[in-house]
């Protein structure tokens, strides 16, 4: 069988590259503190929370490959496969430890992402009913609580989602520091940023090397909001100080919303270190790059996003080939 012969060599010398797409994902874990705070904050939570996704996928892959690679060398699958089995134990292209700990690997990984989701549909859900439920047809209402909070309630398809404030978070903050709250707050509603929390930390489920990423999108929806509430209230310190009066006060006050396990509640306080959002505001915004021979459209410098794109292709590339020769493999013909 000439044909599966070729196809185990090929197999077996790409082994190693295999587990690329397993380690790969650490090299952005690594780099998304520093990509959080040096790219404007909306073109750094689509380009951390797309990464994510697809060095997930990758990796999600490469496990699957790993497990299907030990399972061609059991008797009853050669039977049904119609495949040489003493040429695929001569290749022995992964070992029976290798295939059995990646077994293992993609069913944690499998169990913890949809434990992940469910709850976080489960969040979804609540959210959205609660906003139904919530009086009044404006954007945003008060709720009579002396506890200060402000947060975002995603709505049902149909239904649009509402701003809360406790009657305790204004009376915590002067009417322009309420602006701000509420400009803040809207943006995460508009922007729909609990999908990008969302798919940051199903990412990071999967593979556990990009739990930096979660944390660095979980920021960087901060800072999103942050810029938007101060352009609209045009004046960065005051923007900055709404955040940090609106922190402070809600320092001890418990989060008992649904937004909270959507990664968008509690924003002013827990979501992404005050300080540094803080001090981003009294600083400078960030410069746009638009029209200098480094940048992208839109003002996006290319050397993060090359860098990026570049780990992405890698990955991708190695669980292609490791996919299309395991089909190679497979295929009777």
């Amino acid at each position: 069988m000439p044909h599966l012969t070729h196809s185990l060599d090929s197999l077996d010398a790409l082994h190693l590259f295999f587990y690329l797409p397993l380690v790969l994902p650490g090299l952005l874990g690594l780099a998304a503190p520093r990509l959080a705070d040096r790219l404007e904050p909306r073109v750094a939570t689509w380009l951390l929370a797309g990464s994510a996704v697809v060095l997930a996928a990758g990796s999600t892959i490469a496990l699957g490959v790993l497990v299907l690679a030990g399972l061609i060398r059991v008797p009853l699958a050669a039977f049904f496969g119609h495949w040489s089995l003493s040429a695929v134990r001569q290749a022995d292209p992964v070992s029976k430890v290798e295939a059995v700990l990646a077994a293992v690997v993609l069913a944690v990984v499998l169990v913890t992402a949809l434990r992940l989701a469910r709850r976080r549909v489960r969040a979804l859900v609540a959210a959205g009913f609660e906003a139904a439920c919530l009086p009044g047809a404006g954007e945003y209402v008060v709720v009579d609580d002396p506890a200060p909070e402000a947060y975002a309630l995603p709505g049902h398809p149909g239904r649009p989602g509402r701003i809360v404030v406790s009657s305790g978070m204004l009376a915590a903050l002067d009417e322009h520091e309420r602006e701000v709250l509420i400009a803040h707050e809207r943006t995460h509603l508009r922007a729909h940023h609990y999908a990008f929390v969302a798919a940051a930390h199903l990412a990071a489920a999967a593979n556990p090397l990009l739990r930096p990423v979660g944390a660095a999108v979980a920021y960087t929806v901060e800072r999103w909001a942050d810029e938007s509430a101060a352009t609209a209230c045009g004046d960065r310190r005051r923007a900055a100080q709404a955040v940090g009066k609106a922190a402070l006060a809600a320092k001890h006050a418990p989060l008992r919303n649904p937004a909270t396990a959507l990664g968008i509640g509690g924003g002013v306080r827990r979501a992404g270190p005050v300080p540094r959002r803080v001090a981003a505001l009294l600083a400078p915004p960030l410069r746009s790059h638009r029209g200098l021979p480094w940048a992208l459209p839109w003002g996006v410098p290319w050397l993060p996003v090359l860098s990026t794109g570049l780990l992405l292709a890698t990955s991708a590339l190695c669980a292609f080939t490791a996919a299309h020769d395991i089909h190679l493999l497979l295929d009777p013909r």
